[in-house]
Order: structure tokens, then C-alpha cells, then sequence
């Protein structure tokens, strides 16, 4: 029974790859064309949603988002999610309408094909560079200049002991959303460390629960409210992952 679990999780990997694969070879010229200029990148993140969608579904994964408040079109929102999967993305990008740039860690630009899009459309960070991080700095405000929005995953990148819950956050998204006073939109994935792990061999298809948390708002605040802001919304995200943990 044991080797037919290890044959299923190393094909069902194998598949994951291939699922990201397809939707990109078929929309192909119509991905290049969007990611000419930036002005393309909603034409870009309409595609990108059908990506992460077809991923989820082709894997075996169907989510079930809770909304306590709805994001506005046309507004620009700081949005962050606990960081457990791959499969992060594709989540915040199903249940997101709002078009919104990742920040994220250049590693996966290394990925055959989803690299290529993944560098020229999402702002990258070499945490090991002081100099990179300021560089996102720079990236981000450019964005949310154009009235796109930005999503951060505030812990920093998975954490390789699985048994933490939720890591420390770092201050990035908290000093960008006080700087626009824009409002944080917390979101809480439930599942995704279950379904979908850094652990090659495990995971399994099923259920992606997901909630997004009522909005924190920024008006008003200065940097010196930074951290103050950075353990709030940690402590919600942190309240309701306990909370999903009670229902399992």
C-alpha cells in the first residue's frame, strides 16, 4: 500500500508541473503580447486567474472561500495570506478578481516556462540583498501608482519546519500599505499545507478551504505604527487558522 502511495505522489507531482505547462502553450501569443508593456499586465492577470484554475481543478482541489468584506473594483489593496504551498498562488489568484502584483522570491524564476512569465510580470526579491529589497520597494510604489494592487506573503517564505502554524511576519507589505494608506486584506488558506506541501511526498486532492478577514485599515497611521500594524494582522491571520484547526 505504502508503494502505491510513493507511485501515486511522485506521478501526481509529475502532473502538477505538466498542469502548469498546458494553459501557457495554449495561450502563448496572447501571454507575450500582454507582457510588451505594463499597461497590458490586467489583459496578463485575466489570463494568469485561467491558469491558476486550471491547476486547482486539474490537481483535484475545489476551495471554499468565506468573504467577512468584498474588495472594491478599481481600488488598490494591500493583500496577505499565510505562506504553507505552491499552490498559494494559485489560490490567491482564483479568488482574487481585483488585478494584483506578487512579491515574491526570485528562486521561482528558475522554473522552466512559468520563470519566464513569473520575472517579467511579478516583483522579485533576493532576500539575502539589502539592495534587492529596496529595489521591490521602488517596484511596488510604481505599481500601485497604476492603481494595481499587491500581494505579499509576510513571512518571508515557507518555513521549513512544517509544525509552525504561522511564522514571524517582516515588515515590508505593512510599511508599502502605510506609505499608499491603503487597507491590508487578510486572507487565511486553511488546507493548502495539507493538500499541496514542499514535502514531495505527500499531499493528497480535496478541499482548499480559504477566508478572507474584514479589511485593516491604514488612514491615519505613520511608520511608526509599523509593527504595531504588522502584529495585529498576524494575529488575525493566526486567530482563524486556530479556528479552522477546531473544525478538522
Amino acid at each position: 500500500m505504502k508503494g502505491l502511495k510513493i507511485v501515486f505522489w511522485v506521478l501526481w507531482r509529475i502532473w502538477f508541473y505538466i498542469l502548469m505547462a498546458i494553459p501557457i502553450l495554449i495561450m502563448l501569443p496572447f501571454l507575450l503580447i500582454s507582457i510588451i508593456s505594463e499597461s497590458g499586465y490586467p489583459y496578463f492577470f485575466k489570463m494568469a486567474r485561467i491558469w491558476a484554475k486550471f491547476i486547482l481543478f486539474g490537481m483535484g482541489f475545489y476551495y471554499k472561500v468565506e468573504r467577512e468584506q468584498k474588495l472594491i473594483r478599481k481600488k488598490s489593496y494591500m493583500i496577505v495570506a499565510n505562506h504553507t504551498s505552491m499552490t498559494d498562488i494559485m489560490l490567491m489568484l482564483a479568488l482574487v478578481k481585483n488585478p494584483f502584483v506578487f512579491v515574491g522570491k526570485k528562486e521561482l524564476s528558475k522554473i522552466p516556462l512559468f520563470g519566464f512569465f513569473y520575472k517579467r510580470t511579478c516583483i522579485l526579491v533576493d532576500r539575502n540583498s539589502s539592495r534587492s529589497k529596496n529595489e521591490v520597494f521602488k517596484r511596488a510604489q510604481s505599481r500601485l501608482n497604476q492603481g494595481l494592487s499587491i500581494c505579499i506573503f509576510p513571512e518571508g517564505g515557507v518555513p521549513d519546519d512544517e509544525s509552525i502554524l504561522l511564522d514571524e511576519f517582516k515588515d515590508g507589505a505593512f510599511r508599502l500599505a502605510i506609505d499608499h494608506q491603503i487597507p491590508i486584506v487578510p486572507i487565511v488558506f486553511a488546507d493548502n499545507k495539507k493538500r499541496f506541501s514542499y514535502t514531495f511526498l505527500s499531499g493528497s486532492p480535496g478541499i482548499m478551504r480559504a477566508k478572507v478577514l474584514p479589511f485593516v485599515e491604514t488612514e491615519g497611521l505613520t511608520s511608526d505604527h509599523r509593527k504595531e500594524l504588522r502584529d495585529q494582522v498576524r494575529q488575525l491571520i493566526y486567530k482563524a487558522l486556530l479556528e479552522f484547526k477546531k473544525k478538522e
